[in-house]
């Protein structure tokens, strides 16, 4: 069954790939990013193959454009089935670099984000007695290593964040972590802090597709409604 799908960060990396394996099952995605110009280039992208697109900017700090987002989703199309909440930043530096901006920048996006996200959507599902939440967080939820500290913080509050959600929720309502390893992205190219860049250099040495990640959340949403997929965790065979 065709569903009505809004992926934050669609503009690139898993949340692009993840627009495009959606469309391409035949649902309908609703592209929001700051980068409107690169949104434009995915819809037509996805329109050329088929499939059906809608393209609104979005700054997921920005609580009421996160909420105009999902209202306009909704009075398009008159539901919205899935959030799918992908949108974040890593910017990482050790902690004694003191690069402030840069951890409330990560909190702004990669937990404010995901919370205007939630707080847009919700109302939606709980009216329909149905929808599904996706947070793709990261293996930075699950361990912690140097220069990432704040990056992972983020990340941990983001699966506490989630798991809270699918506890509190009706389960008519389905809730999503995917926490993705090493994966091919733009993320590292925000990195500022020269330590912090050569040591990812290292770190991302062997990466996957974002679309392994696509494929994952397109077997979450393609589940029965019976069927709730809490948690997946994907990596490089070689990541330890």
């Amino acid at each position: 069954m065709s569903k009505v799908i809004a992926v934050t960060g669609a503009s690139s990396g898993i949340g692009e790939a993840t627009a495009l394996r959606l469309a391409a099952e035949g649902h309908h995605v609703v592209l929001g990013a700051r980068r409107e110009d690169r949104l434009a280039s995915l819809a037509e992208k996805i329109r050329a193959a088929g499939g059906s697109a809608d393209v609104r900017r979005l700054d997921v700090t920005d609580r009421h454009d996160m909420t105009a987002f999902v209202d306009a989703a909704v009075d398009a199309h008159g539901r919205i089935d899935v959030l799918v909440s992908n949108a974040g930043v890593m910017p990482l530096s050790r902690l004694d670099a003191l690069l402030v901006e840069e951890w409330d920048r990560m909190i702004d996006v990669n937990v404010r984000g995901l919370l205007h996200g939630i707080a847009a959507a919700l109302p939606h599902f709980q009216r329909r007695r149905g929808g599904h939440f996706v947070t793709i967080a990261s293996i930075g939820a699950h361990e912690v290593s140097p220069t990432a500290a704040v990056y992972c913080a983020t990340k941990y509050a983001a699966w506490a964040i989630t798991e809270g959600l699918r506890q509190e929720a009706d389960p008519s309502i389905r809730v999503t972590t995917i926490s993705p390893g090493v994966t091919e992205s733009e993320l590292a190219g925000s990195i500022t802090d020269p330590g912090a860049r050569a040591l990812m250099g290292d770190y991302r040495a062997n990466t996957i597709p974002a679309g392994a990640i696509a494929d994952a959340v397109a077997y979450a949403i393609a589940q029965p409604a019976d069927v709730d997929v809490n948690e997946m965790i994907i990596r490089p065979t070689r990541q330890r």
